[in-house]
């Protein structure tokens, strides 16, 4: 666990990793034939390590929260609550406005990848078929598209914490 540990971000991934290498060494059929275990393992965890960093997921405007006093918060909760108070209503108004603004602020090409996964939830394949672009496009352009919104949209969310 501390040779995973020291190599990852947070204790999560370093446990993730570690049951991925407990469980592969489970299954494996003769484990005899492992010469030496200490070193199969390291070897194991080290690729796990590899395949973790190689294995980028694209950002997603759910992935970004800002904390607070009282925990994390995400604009996509407003968005998705469910009671219709005049404060939450008022919310998902003023955050629909600001977000088609920031929205049109975006290149054509960034705005419609983000528009297609985020809101109408299409996969980066479905968007890739239909557009006959690369998906590691697709993916850059979501990137820049959500790094644009998350600046673009922090004031917004200092008003409401603040509110």
């Amino acid at each position: 666990m501390g040779f995973i540990r020291q190599r990852v971000n947070s204790d999560e991934d370093a446990e993730d990793i570690l049951q991925d290498v407990w469980f592969q060494l489970s299954s494996v059929p003769e484990i005899e034939a492992i010469e030496q275990i200490g070193s199969w393992l390291y070897r194991v965890a080290r690729n796990r390590i590899i395949d973790k960093y190689r294995k980028q997921k694209p950002d997603s405007l759910e992935d970004y929260g800002y904390e607070d006093e009282d925990g994390e918060f995400y604009f996509k909760e407003i968005l998705l609550a469910d009671g219709n108070t005049p404060e939450t209503v008022y919310m998902k108004e003023v955050f629909w406005e600001e977000l088609t603004i920031a929205l049109q602020e975006l290149p054509e090409n960034q705005r419609q990848v983000f528009i297609w996964n985020e809101l109408e939830d299409q996969t980066f394949q479905e968007i890739a078929d239909r557009t006959g672009e690369n998906i590691k496009t697709l993916i850059s352009r979501k990137r820049y598209a959500v790094q644009h919104l998350r600046q673009r949209l922090e004031t917004l969310y200092q008003e409401f914490v603040n509110y």
